[in-house]
């Protein structure tokens, strides 16, 4: 069978992440969500996304086709259920299309003539908002980690870690640890393919570090946190999400966050989570123009891709910035800043594509990646689509 996840209605809600990538490619737990579907479906899958991002991530259509809303996750339960799906039928959650089996063209789809079936399980797992990566990272953690781990057998644990609930302990091949601490007492911890924690990590689960990545000398790492592929981290962190290829390496809080792709947090720098009067927090919604209730007391920074901070740099509780932005400076800089923007508290200018489009060559080319016209198409479409929202 063929399977595309397509976008759906949630993917302006969260936008910043969703200007570079289609919903499924977002991380929440240790797998990205088209990764968790593909486990689950044992098939590849691929993607209904924005033109501009088609070229990157293309649809393959066939003469028979199920389409799978990316914003919602998979469960036993729902998998299940679409793999066993015939022609014309369709599952719904309450006014949510989930999935649809169809032979026609994407622009004909009417539920009218549909056989329409209610998902009445109560295991439902969405991702929405922006902060339902962070927020509901625990379970996600929790079920990749059932899906990764089954009837497999851990890496060896050295020695001179010292563990807590260690049967809830998993390592891949080619991890590199000694001298830390793992407390998997409150949620699994996982360490990918040749992650590297360094001497005197403190590490509370639910965790989870992608392949490649490095956890520095002396880090404190609250769960549930995930350290997504290639990223290094350090510091004091709390219930955040690295996506992938970005670096907070140094001394500095980060939490109830989540962190796109290619960003890197300067050192000292410190992300406020909770308001001084412990109100609920509001976050910038590009959906609907206006900051959002989050229904959050604890919520941090909503950072997109390419997007850096100087060092020493304080975030507001709050704060969303877009794609490729730099900012420093003393001060709290807005805790709504457009992509594209250069500056701190005193004042932003455009950050011209030309130079943002070097500074992602070097900056990736250190991973030997290269920053290609596919790439350069996408942050441009981003900078025009994105002027609006940038007033000086």
């Amino acid at each position: 069978m063929n399977y595309i996840l397509f976008d759906g209605p949630a993917r302006n809600k969260l936008l910043p992440f969703t200007y570079t990538r289609p919903v499924a490619d977002i991380r929440i737990g240790i797998l990205t969500i088209r990764e968790k579907w593909e486990k689950y479906l044992g098939f590849t899958t691929s993607t209904l996304t924005e033109d501009y991002l088609s070229i990157k991530y293309p649809m393959v259509e066939l003469e028979e086709n199920v389409m799978v809303n990316a914003s919602f996750m998979p469960t036993a339960n729902l998998a299940t259920m679409i793999k066993n799906m015939e022609e014309n039928q369709a599952i719904f959650h309450e006014e949510d299309v989930i999935a649809f089996y169809t032979k026609d063209t994407q622009e004909e789809i009417d539920f009218d003539s549909y056989d329409c079936i209610e998902y009445s399980y109560d295991d439902i797992f969405t991702v929405e908002n922006t902060w339902d990566i962070f927020s509901k990272n625990g379970r996600a953690i929790e079920e990749d980690f059932e899906l990764l781990t089954a009837d497999r057998k851990s890496a060896p644990i050295p020695e001179t870690v010292n563990c807590i609930n260690r049967e809830n302990i998993f390592l891949e091949e080619g991890v590199v640890i000694n001298f830390t601490n793992l407390n998997a007492s409150q949620g699994p911890i996982y360490l990918g393919k040749d992650a590297v924690i360094l001497e005197g990590a403190n590490i509370r689960g639910p965790f989870a570090a992608g392949e490649g990545s490095l956890v520095k000398m002396g880090a404190k790492i609250y769960g549930p946190t995930t350290i997504g592929p290639y990223c290094k981290a350090g510091g004091e962190i709390n219930n955040a999400v690295m996506f992938e290829h970005s670096n907070k390496g140094h001394e500095g809080f980060l939490g109830n966050s989540v962190i796109g792709e290619w960003c890197n947090i300067g050192a000292d720098s410190n992300t406020s989570n909770l308001k001084n009067n412990y109100d609920d927090v509001r976050l910038w919604s590009y959906d609907s123009g206006r900051f959002d209730k989050t229904g959050l007391q604890f919520c941090g920074l909503m950072m997109g891709d390419h997007s850096k901070l100087g060092i020493n740099t304080m975030i507001n509780t709050g704060t969303v910035i877009g794609v490729s932005c730099n900012i420093f400076g003393p001060g709290f800089p807005r805790n709504f800043i457009p992509s594209f923007s250069w500056g701190g508290s005193g004042g932003f200018t455009n950050y011209l594509t030309a130079k943002a489009f070097e500074t992602a060559r070097r900056v990736m080319s250190r991973r030997d990646i290269d920053f290609d016209a596919t790439e350069a198409a996408i942050l441009e479409h981003v900078f025009e689509e994105t002027k609006k929202y940038r007033r000086w």
